[in-house]
């Protein structure tokens, strides 16, 4: 199911989720050129200015020296799901501070970044579709999901 076919059973206006994927999806783009490796680093140097831990999900799948085929990664415990949900390049928790009723306790909230080459455009092409299922999932359940081609996408 497609984040619009989900959003159109929950009668979810179609600016509604207009307004969704422009919180999530950046709206500019860095200048072509800069590469995701390098927007990652960024992004990294700046979460902890901004008191976000983050780490790098690799995510994939190997053979190890005894022939047992590993995966690996979150949102990979199969082929198939890893079709449909691609899981970010960044995990994390960003500090948050709750509610009276938590009298002034801190909360760890689910963070995941998704690092794009300077110049990319959202496209709902199998990859960006299943990547923003993953977004989608951490949103509704709480956590902050974005796509990222600088750490201004993320931290203004």
């Amino acid at each position: 199911m497609t984040l619009s076919e989900w959003a159109r059973r929950h009668d979810i206006s179609p600016e509604a989720l207009a307004d969704l994927r422009s919180i999530s999806i950046p709206k500019s783009p860095t200048p072509s050129g800069r590469s995701e490796s390098v927007v990652q680093q960024r992004i990294r140097l700046e979460a902890p200015k901004n008191g976000v831990r983050l780490w790098r999900n690799n995510v994939g799948a190997c053979v190890d020296e005894r022939g047992n085929f590993i995966r690996y990664g979150l949102a990979n415990e199969s082929k198939a799901m890893n079709q449909k949900i691609k899981s970010a390049d960044l995990i994390g928790i960003t500090p948050v501070t709750v509610t009276p009723q938590h009298v002034g306790g801190v909360l760890g909230v689910f963070t995941s970044i998704e690092c794009k080459r300077g110049g990319w455009r959202y496209n709902p092409n199998s990859r960006d579709k299943a990547q923003q299922q993953w977004a989608h999932i951490v949103t509704t359940l709480g956590g902050f999901a974005h796509f990222a081609t600088d750490p201004k996408d993320i931290w203004q």
